[in-house]
C-alpha cells in the first residue's frame, strides 16, 4: 500500500540517458513525489526494483533487452501493488494491447507535456488509469473489431479484467472508486453479456480471449 505523508517513489526506466534527466528534473519540482531509482535496461529495473520498492515505475517500450509488456508481466509478478505507467514513443497495437493485459496502468506518449506526465503520476497513483488520447483511439477500435469486446464498455472490460485477477468486488471498488454494490451490479450485468453464470467462468473466458490476442 502508499504510505500516507510521504514523497512517492517513482522509478525511471528508459534507455537514453537525456530522457530520464530531463523527467527527473520534472518529477522532483513536485513536493509529493521523488526518482529513487534509475535504469537503462530491463535487467537494471529488475535488480533495482527489490531494493528501492518504488510506488510506481515509468517504463519505456523499447529497451536494449527487451519491450515494456515483458517488463510490465515481471514487475506485477514481483509486486503487483507498483503501479506501471508506460511512457514511449510508440503506440502499436500489439503493444498497447500486450501492456494492458500484463497490467500496465496507463499508457502515455513522449509527445505529451510535463505537466500531464506529473498528473498521470498522481492519477495512476491514487488507483486511476490513464491512457493517451491515441491508444484510446486503438483501444476503442480494437474493441469493435472483436466480437467479445464489443458486448463490454470500456469500464466492464476493466472489472473483468480485475476479476480475473482475483480481486475482490470490495478491492475493485477501492481502485475504481465505485461503491460495493455498484461493482456487484456491474459484474453481473457482465456476467450476463457474456453468457456465463459465476465469476469463475468469466475470468476464465476474458483470460482465454485475451492469451488469443
Amino acid at each position: 500500500m502508499i504510505e500516507k505523508n510521504t514523497k512517492k517513489k517513482v522509478m525511471l526506466v528508459d534507455d537514453h540517458k537525456i530522457v530520464r534527466l530531463g523527467l527527473k528534473g520534472l518529477i522532483e519540482k513536485d513536493e509529493d513525489l521523488t526518482v529513487c531509482s534509475e535504469a537503462a535496461s530491463l535487467k537494471e529495473m529488475y535488480d533495482n526494483l527489490d531494493e528501492t520498492n518504488p510506488h510506481i515505475v515509468l517504463l519505456d517500450m523499447q529497451l536494449p533487452d527487451g519491450d515494456g509488456t515483458e517488463g510490465v508481466r515481471e514487475i506485477k509478478k514481483r509486486n503487483s501493488d507498483i503501479r506501471v505507467l508506460i511512457l514511449t514513443a510508440y503506440a502499436e497495437d500489439f503493444m498497447v494491447q500486450e501492456s494492458i493485459k500484463n497490467g500496465a496502468d496507463g499508457y502515455l506518449l513522449k509527445n505529451v507535456d510535463g505537466k500531464a506526465i506529473v498528473q498521470a503520476i498522481h492519477n495512476v497513483l491514487h488507483g486511476l488509469t490513464v491512457m493517451d488520447q491515441k491508444v484510446q483511439i486503438i483501444m476503442s477500435q480494437s474493441a469493435k473489431e472483436d466480437p467479445f469486446l464489443s458486448r463490454l464498455s470500456e469500464r466492464e472490460q476493466t472489472i473483468l479484467a480485475l476479476v480475473s485477477q482475483g480481486k475482490t468486488n470490495k478491492e475493485i471498488g477501492e481502485k475504481l472508486f465505485l461503491a460495493e454494490k455498484t461493482v456487484r451490479n456491474l459484474i453481473t450485468k457482465i456476467m450476463r453479456n457474456i453468457e456465463v453464470t459465476n465469476r469463475t467462468e468469466a475470468a476464465g473466458l476474458w483470460l482465454k480471449h485475451m492469451s488469443r490476442k
